[in-house]
């Protein structure tokens, strides 16, 4: 038995409640379950009750059992002491309030039809990867839309934190916090924390009067991230070295100590000097580059903005000091999903709501017209007939599995309760 079945069998009303009874033999009627509170103090709020012809109005706990109570610690708390019913799956011991008057009890167990109990054991039976993999394919159409709006939407809320963190650090510097994201997004997972520490190390006042020169921001990025060769041969790198010395005098710039910049694993389109390339002729191409995202109207417009290559020496470098074949290096179309799933939308979500607007319609109009993304999580969805078939969709089944399915919360979630109720 898990206390968030009884938390389903209470806010929905999954019992008999025509005569209830509590543990102290007196009759109760149920006015109002109260509401769903679902952070810290009592389970729910405002209800009302009546106890014997005594009307209550105040908070319910619920619990597995009653000693469960002096197991949380409760008798400590002053949130605590407004709760006029202890709701309870098995009754083994009365609870007092600090004046020494017991709290009535009701014990749940009574009152709950056996086929609601098997339908959640059923629900919840081990299975190899989520509960509910056998039964998700024949959940309600509409249930299930609905369900992944609001879990894209709730991927947008939890992206947002660290864009609010970011604002606090730049004094709400919309385009210093979009350099920062971007520097991450560009170093992809192996090297996006380093990125972000070399990007938040260079003051966007610095990067916005160097651009017109994309050496100089070249300098500036690949002398922070450590990559400047020392002793080098190549006359462009001893310029890059030089120009760095320079505008780290020049601006009072501070060294910082990083974790060596990872090339294992990367093909050669994807090597970090490649990404640091195109990053810095983004930024020599677009200037006020936050503000022409904001003012784009499609998905397509953002593809044109990101059309970039890199410098002429990086048309024939992977690598510094290392010649090879010439090539353009554009960004690919997948890589700039990326950009706009990870970075874009969320800070378009994040400044919206930062003005009081709601874009979500038009946030979710975009991410539709990209492709999935393709991991193990979509690929197990689709295994159990769940198919993403855009990564608005994709978005949101990360979102389910990692803040639903893996912290077992198929009864806070729609798809668990369409189950149960079917």
């Amino acid at each position: 038995m898990r206390e968030d079945f009884i938390h389903y069998i209470w806010l929905y009303k999954k019992f008999d409640f025509s005569n209830l009874i509590t543990q102290q033999g007196e009759p109760i009627s149920i006015i109002h379950c109260g509401n769903y509170l679902q952070n810290a103090g009592p389970d729910f709020f405002n209800a009302q009750i009546v106890i014997s012809n005594q009307k209550w109005a105040g908070n319910i706990e619920i619990h597995i059992k009653s000693s469960d109570w002096y197991l949380h610690h409760h008798e400590k708390d002053d949130n605590y002491n407004n709760v006029i019913l202890h709701v309870v799956w098995q009754h083994d011991a009365p609870i007092f309030r600090k004046d020494n008057s017991e709290i009535p009890v009701l014990e749940l167990k009574k009152y709950v039809a056996s086929d609601e109990l098997i339908k959640y054991q059923n629900l919840v039976a081990p299975k190899s990867w989520i509960y509910c993999e056998k039964q998700i394919k024949n959940v309600n159409e509409f249930v299930l839309s609905n369900w992944l709006e609001r879990l894209f939407l709730e991927r947008l809320e939890r992206k947002s934190l660290p864009i609010q963190e970011l604002l606090s650090e730049t004094e709400n510097d919309w385009e210093a916090v979009l350099f920062c994201l971007l520097a991450k997004n560009f170093g992809l997972n192996t090297n996006g924390d380093i990125f972000l520490k070399v990007a938040k190390s260079i003051p966007f006042s610095v990067i916005r009067k160097e651009s017109l020169e994309v050496s100089y921001l070249e300098a500036l990025l690949f002398g922070q991230a450590h990559l400047l060769p020392t002793n080098p041969e190549d006359q462009y790198v001893k310029e890059l070295q030089s120009w760095f010395d320079y505008l780290v005098l020049k601006y009072k710039i501070k060294p910082i100590l990083i974790e060596p910049i990872q090339f294992f694993k990367h093909r050669p389109d994807n090597f970090p000097t490649i990404r640091l390339a195109q990053f810095c002729m983004l930024y020599h191409l677009h200037r006020n580059l936050f503000s022409k995202i904001i003012a784009a109207e499609s998905v397509v417009s953002i593809y044109k903005l990101f059309e970039v290559s890199v410098s002429s020496y990086w048309k024939t470098h992977f690598t510094f000091e290392k010649v090879s074949p010439k090539k353009e290096k554009y960004l690919s179309k997948a890589f700039i999903d990326l950009i706009i799933i990870n970075t874009l939308i969320p800070i378009k979500f994040a400044y919206a709501k930062s003005l009081g607007k709601d874009e979500s319609e038009q946030l979710i109009e975009w991410i539709s017209h990209i492709v999935a993304e393709k991991n193990t999580i979509i690929d197990k969805f689709t295994f159990f007939g769940m198919e993403a078939n855009n990564a608005f969709q994709s978005q949101a089944l990360l979102q389910l599995k990692n803040e639903y399915c893996n912290h077992k919360k198929c009864l806070r979630c729609a798809i668990g309760l369409e189950l149960i109720k079917n």
